[in-house]
């Protein structure tokens, strides 16, 4: 099963909420991911969305191995003139990530594993 939006946080507790630790507990059980996309749709701040960062940064810290990407486009929830910038996003979530070996395994192996992608050779 996959949560996505980073596990829709409530607003504005976040990683505080008690959902957040329900989550957490589905997660730690190994059959839970929870997809790192939404950001603009989890933070009431816009960019450069620090409520949805602060969470992204919990996930990543918490369970990379238990983690994918998404970048929402055609972003359908967001009105037209107020689509939000997917290079943004992808920067954010590289930021979040923190390294090369956390953003390789979101972007690349976690996905593989999950969807029973081939992995990709290093």
């Amino acid at each position: 099963m996959v949560f996505d939006h980073l596990g829709n946080p409530t607003l504005p507790a976040g990683i505080d909420h008690a959902s957040h630790a329900i989550l957490r507990g589905l997660v730690d059980k190994g059959r839970t991911w929870v997809k790192l996309s939404g950001a603009y749709s989890n933070s009431k701040s816009g960019p450069p969305y620090p409520e949805a960062t602060r969470t992204a940064r919990a996930w990543v810290a918490a369970a990379p191995e238990r983690l994918v990407w998404g970048s929402d486009w055609p972003h359908p929830s967001e009105p037209k003139d107020h689509k939000p910038d997917d290079a943004r996003l992808f920067d954010l979530f590289a930021q979040c990530a923190g390294d090369a070996a956390a953003f390789k395994r979101i972007l690349v192996d976690n996905p593989a594993e999950f969807y029973g992608f081939p992995k990709v050779a290093p």
